[in-house]
């Protein structure tokens, strides 16, 4: 055999393994019952690299009423994340709205919501934003769409899609002022 084909060979034998080591990932799971708590916890994971995955809200087996977030890390060389993390929690749609547009302006984007129940103001919409810190903060508008009828959501739903409005989320929870309502976000 010639030297070209044997080096050949030795590169597609070790393409596989060269393949699989750029998709290792780490994770770090985060519990809490506190929303200050787990937006802290966030940050400091971001600050080691590691970027959102998943969320949810519920009852764990030790933890209780608990947000449980987990956060994971490429660990293929020059990955590098520089995010930083926003998390908002409120039983009020009006008050959400409000800070949902705050940190669009800043830059903030859409990553996750559940409903959160808490031990102070029992159930909450929890929404997790991201900043990706390596480029310049652009512009986000959010609208919050909140409602007990699907057909009522239905019709604001069509009527945001014409405005240029885009749903990234939603989650069925009670309220303060609304009783069960449908709870949408969307972005343009």
């Amino acid at each position: 055999m010639h030297a070209k084909s044997l080096t050949r060979i030795a590169v597609l034998a070790a393409l596989p393994a060269l393949l699989n080591a750029a998709d290792v990932f780490d994770y770090r799971v985060l519990a809490t019952s506190k929303t200050s708590t787990m937006e802290k916890e966030m940050n400091e994971a971001a600050d080691a690299g590691f970027v959102f995955g998943a969320v949810m809200g519920g009852n764990t087996a030790l933890g209780g009423k608990e947000v449980v977030v987990v956060m994971q890390k490429n660990s293929a060389p020059g990955e590098t994340a520089k995010r930083s993390y926003k998390l908002l929690a409120t039983s009020k749609t009006s008050t959400m709205q409000k800070e949902l547009q705050q940190l669009g302006d800043e830059g903030f984007d859409y990553r996750g919501q559940t409903v959160f129940d808490t031990a102070l103001a029992n159930k909450e919409v929890v929404v997790i934003l991201e900043r990706d810190n390596t480029k310049p903060p652009s512009k986000i508008e959010y609208r919050l769409l909140a409602t007990s009828k699907t057909s009522t959501m239905q019709k604001e739903l069509r009527e945001a899609g014409d405005l240029g409005f885009s749903i990234v989320g939603m989650t069925v929870s009670k309220t303060a002022f609304g009783g069960s309502e449908l709870v949408s976000i969307l972005r343009k």
